[in-house]
C-alpha cells in the first residue's frame, strides 16, 4: 500500500502523527487553544519537532494546560519551570505563558469562551488557504496580524503575527493543508 501524500513538513514519526490527527482540525475547546498558545510561543526560534517532543513535559509542567491553574502560578513556579528539562527553559516564554492565562480567562469570561472570541475573526468558519505547495504557505497573513494586534490589546505577550498564525493553523481556524494533501479535504469537511 502506498503512503498517502501529506504536507512535506511532516517528516518525523511525531510530525506525521500530529499532521495526520491534529493539525488544522477545527477546535472550539478552550483548553486546546490555551495549549497551543503556550506551545506555539515555545516554538518561536525552534523547530516544531523540538516542541512536539517536549509536549508531554509541557502538559505536566503547565497543569494539563488548565488556564485557571496556570494563572495562579507564581515566582516559585517560574523557578521550577526554569529547572525543568522537559520544556523549553526560556524565561520570557515561561513568564509569558503564565501571564497570558489572565487575559485568556478574561476573554473567556466576556465572550463565553476564548474560542468563541477567536472564531469571530473568521465568522465561525475556517479559512481555506488552498495552498498548492509548501512555498505558498506564509509565515503570517493579514488575519494573523489582525488577531496578533487584538491579543496584544487584550494584554497578551509573546503573540506576534507568526506565532498567532501558527496557532490559527494548528487549531483549524485556517486550513493550510496543501490541496494535494490527503488531510486537506478531510479537514475542510470538519468545518
Amino acid at each position: 500500500m502506498t503512503e498517502p501524500f501529506r504536507c512535506p513538513w511532516a517528516r518525523s514519526p511525531e510530525e506525521v502523527l500530529y499532521h495526520d490527527t491534529e493539525w488544522g482540525v477545527p477546535s472550539r475547546d478552550d483548553r486546546v487553544h490555551f495549549e497551543f498558545l503556550i506551545l506555539e510561543a515555545a516554538q518561536a526560534g525552534l523547530s516544531w519537532l523540538t516542541v512536539l517532543r517536549k509536549r508531554e513535559g509541557y502538559r505536566r509542567a503547565f497543569a494539563a494546560f488548565d488556564p485557571e491553574a496556570v494563572a495562579r502560578f507564581g515566582p516559585a513556579d517560574v523557578a521550577r519551570l526554569m529547572a525543568d528539562a522537559g520544556i523549553v527553559r526560556n524565561r520570557l516564554k515561561i513568564e509569558s505563558a503564565i501571564h497570558n492565562a489572565g487575559p485568556f480567562l478574561r476573554l473567556a469570561e466576556r465572550h463565553g469562551s476564548f474560542a468563541a472570541w477567536l472564531w469571530d475573526f473568521v465568522d465561525g468558519r475556517p479559512v481555506d488557504g488552498r495552498r498548492e505547495s509548501l512555498a505558498d504557505v506564509p509565515a503570517t497573513t493579514p488575519l494573523g496580524e489582525k488577531v496578533s494586534r487584538a491579543l496584544k490589546a487584550e494584554g497578551f505577550r509573546f503573540v506576534g503575527p507568526t506565532v498567532v498564525y501558527a496557532h490559527l493553523q494548528a487549531t483549524g481556524l485556517v486550513n493550510d493543508h496543501l490541496v494535494t494533501c490527503f488531510r486537506h479535504e478531510a479537514v475542510a469537511g470538519l468545518a
